[in-house]
């Protein structure tokens, strides 16, 4: 116990030593009193790891020096978006199996076994609206690691037994649906938000999961899994044009297919304002989420949206909702709110808390008010700059490795956006004021159209009787409707 003590004590000593070093002017007598340069963090342009094969497949390939590794994932244009409806969780199991059910040439078995013996990692998936796969090994094994993913991207066994095992994996979470209000809540905003037809509130049930077979995942990936739908990024220890003629000679012979969907359609439906409980027995606390629509990715506001919104909920201990809510009041230990700016349609504006059942007007109260302060106040230029900072100074995270500015470059490619998006990203941040926060914040938060979502004792909810607000109920903020908790498999009331 002593050696691991002073092991972090030296640890520490040498990160403050590091952080002296680094900060201007003689040692000061406080940490909070170190004043460092200020943040130059510049990211190469999209265009220098561009390449695109004969095929006209789109590749991203940086060379990474730094560790004997490679790195690569696959993203693919395709997503349960497009699978049909009678056999909603297809691309699921077909994302999934490519990589557990084995190839033409391994078992499921012997590809594990080859997989390990690498020390390696090989995924696949689909979600909603793309697919992905990759690979991680040693720099010595990418031939033979780059084998092993070709042959689960072009030549899936689809094991009948593994297709069977995930099946029943499948209808047991299934009937797990309703066992938290986590999973409750979440699946009843997205039909609060956009109705009960749109692609997104679509989920397997029994009866599609059993619909569904062998030669349907056949199907599935002959149509949506081939170079005209994929985007590479890469990443590692190689000579890049070495690399480049290896994924041209990997890729050369397999037939280019139909392109995937370019974009998804939107909701068709308008959100309800008012209260909507959910009732889960045996919970002593309540699962709240309050919100709206939102705007659509490539607004002239996005960066002033981010800024207002990390004021409000998003900038972890800066922001007004987690000081309020968690720090001042105790009520909630997560707390927060994103306004997420969708990519094929508009996304939406969410707050969130998690409280005692009686605490949650309460608490509902208190978001209600800071969302109308943002609207009638404006933040001061202190709060401005903590927030502001926070995104900058946080910005690099977001590279760490080569492989993470290549995947943000490919999702880029996938959704359309302006490459040299990233370029601008921290000045765009930086001119950011408060006169357009609560411009932004007039314009897109709308108290008169708020959902309030709360999932837990409805009745205990319902009286309230907080100490600081005993009268306060529900029904201050809208009309209140209690729902029936839908059923499970399938998700009907």
């Amino acid at each position: 116990m002593f050696k691991r003590i002073s092991l972090w004590v030296g640890i520490g000593l040498v990160v403050c030593a590091t952080a002296a070093l680094q900060a201007e002017g003689p040692l000061p007598d406080h940490p909070k009193d170190l004043q460092y340069a200020p943040l130059d963090f510049k990211l190469p342009p999209a265009s220098q790891f561009r390449g695109v094969l004969s095929n006209g497949m789109v590749v991203y390939v940086a060379e990474d020096r730094m560790l004997p590794t490679f790195d690569m994932t696959v993203t693919i244009r395709t997503g349960s978006a497009v699978e049909p409806p009678d056999k909603v969780g297809l691309a699921s199991l077909a994302g999934e199996q490519m990589r557990d059910g084995g190839t033409k040439n391994l078992t499921p078995e012997e590809l594990d076994e080859r997989v390990e013996f690498l020390a390696a990692s090989l995924y696949s998936e689909i979600g909603r609206t793309r697919g992905e796969a990759g690979l991680f090994c040693l720099a010595k094994d990418i031939n033979e690691g780059l084998g092993l993913l070709i042959e689960v991207l072009r030549y899936p066994r689809f094991d009948g037994e593994r297709l069977r095992m995930a099946k029943d994996r499948m209808l047991q979470n299934v009937k797990r649906r309703n066992d938290s209000t986590r999973s409750i809540s979440r699946i009843e905003w997205g039909f609060l938000m956009d109705g009960e037809t749109h692609f997104g509130n679509r989920y397997p049930s029994s009866n599609t999961i059993k619909a569904i077979t062998r030669e349907d995942l056949f199907a599935f990936h002959r149509k949506y899994v081939h170079p005209g739908n994929m985007i590479l990024a890469v990443a590692g220890d190689f000579d890049r044009a070495a690399m480049l003629k290896k994924l041209e000679n990997a890729f050369a012979d397999w037939p280019t297919g139909e392109t995937g969907p370019q974009s998804f359609p939107a909701p068709d439906y308008d959100p309800k304002p008012g209260v909507y409980l959910v009732h889960k027995e045996d919970v002593n606390q309540g699962r709240v989420t309050i919100g709206h629509k939102a705007i659509k990715r490539g607004s002239p506001d996005e960066f002033a949206l981010r800024v207002m919104n990390g004021i409000l909920g998003a900038a972890g201990f800066r922001s007004r909702l987690v000081a309020k809510v968690r720090s001042d009041e105790g009520l909630a230990y997560n707390t927060g709110s994103r306004f997420n700016q969708g990519i094929y349609y508009p996304g939406n504006f969410q707050c969130w808390f998690q409280t005692k059942s009686n605490s949650c007007a309460y608490a509902t109260n208190l978001v209600f008010d800071e969302i109308k302060r943002m609207r009638d106040e404006k933040v001061t230029q202190t709060d401005l700059d903590d927030v502001t900072a926070y995104y900058v100074e946080s910005f690099p995270q977001r590279f760490q490795t080569r492989l993470s500015l290549m995947e943000a470059y490919v999702d880029d490619e996938y959704t359309g956006r302006d490459p040299k998006y990233w370029q601008s990203y921290v000045d765009n941040l930086n001119g950011v004021t408060v006169d357009e926060v609560q411009r932004v914040a007039k314009k897109y938060l709308h108290p008169d159209q708020l959902v309030v979502l709360a999932v837990g004792d409805a009745e205990a909810m319902k009286i309230g009787g907080h100490d600081k607000a005993p009268k306060l109920r529900f029904d201050v903020f809208g009309q209140v409707k209690q729902l029936p908790l839908r059923d499970p498999d399938t998700l009907k009331r």
